[in-house]
């Protein structure tokens, strides 16, 4: 009897070593732009506790966020709990300008090595590149799993929202950095593209032999919309321009772009009753809004051996 539990511990071991999961996503999470609260009322300053909220519900194990200024940074490292991150501003490699950043959880996940490359003809330094309309940076890190030992690439990026040459030589350069910092190694490259699942550009990671999409090898999608919302809940579009691509080892076992909103008063609005319901519940108009410009997307993954 002895033996057999023995050997059903190390089967158990066995079969958690070979099958090891990872939780991951991607967060355009929208810019502390002045414009946003003061001409349309979707400030960061009402969001941030929607977006941070949304991200420990989910509790990704690693997600990347992209257009974070370095006061956004900061009020996400205080409200979303358990991480650490990385990543520098893309208009100077310290703190100026937009973060492409990785937030990992530091119980869970060691940082080995990290680093950034900008997407331009001179990768090692900010400028703008081909016909870039912003200076654009990708952050990489590799990790390691604490439990399960894994170790894995991840990457994060924002690629021109403009200059059509740019994203095209954005994605071959990415590419082009895979192959020399990963090699065969896992990889999980995440971000904001710009280029949606139908545009030429989309078929240079796919075809790269290195890549798959997350959102066509999904074992199971909740996906009822694209990714970008233009901060109006009432529109909808086939387009995903947000994209988790992995390596082909990696079993998707589940996708999901999450819509979720949050309410804001309508002055004046009436008190109304529902029907079919108790006459104690009363309702007033609220107004729909998105966290964010963009809806999250969030993979769950398995890794076999």
């Amino acid at each position: 009897m002895k033996r057999r539990f023995t050997l059903a511990l190390v089967l158990l071991f066995a079969l958690a070593a070979s099958a090891q999961q990872l939780y991951v996503g991607t967060y355009n999470i929208r810019n502390n732009a002045s414009n946003d609260d003061e001409l349309e009322g979707n400030g960061w300053s009402v969001r941030q506790q929607v977006v941070c909220d949304q991200i420990n519900f989910e509790s990704p194990d690693i997600f990347g966020a992209e257009e974070v200024v370095v006061g956004q940074l900061h009020d996400m490292l205080r409200r979303c709990t358990g991480y650490s991150y990385l990543g520098v501003g893309r208009d100077d490699g310290r703190e100026a300008g937009e973060y492409s950043a990785i937030f990992y959880k530091k119980d869970k996940l060691r940082l080995l090595h990290s680093g950034h490359f900008w997407l331009n003809e001179t990768p090692d330094k900010p400028a703008l590149g081909w016909d870039a309309a912003c200076v654009r940076i990708c952050t990489w890190g590799e990790f390691k799993d604490r439990s399960t030992k894994l170790r894995f690439f991840f990457f994060a990026l924002h690629m021109d929202h403009v200059g059509v040459v740019a994203r095209r030589e954005s994605a071959k350069l990415i590419v082009q950095k895979i192959r020399e910092l990963a090699g065969t190694r896992p990889v999980v490259v995440v971000g904001d593209f710009n280029v949606d699942q139908n545009d030429d550009i989309f078929q240079v990671f796919v075809q790269s032999g290195l890549l798959k999409d997350s959102y066509v090898h999904a074992r199971q999608r909740f996906a009822e919309n694209g990714t970008f919302n233009a901060f109006r809940p009432s529109l909808k579009s086939d387009s995903r321009i947000d994209h988790i691509f992995v390596s082909p080892q990696f079993e998707v076992e589940h996708y999901g772009i999450l819509t979720n909103m949050y309410w804001k008063p309508v002055s004046g609005s009436p008190e109304v009753k529902g029907k079919d319901a108790p006459q104690e519940i009363g309702f007033r108009r609220w107004e729909l809004r998105t966290p964010s410009d963009h809806y999250p997307v969030f993979v769950k993954l398995r890794y076999r051996k």
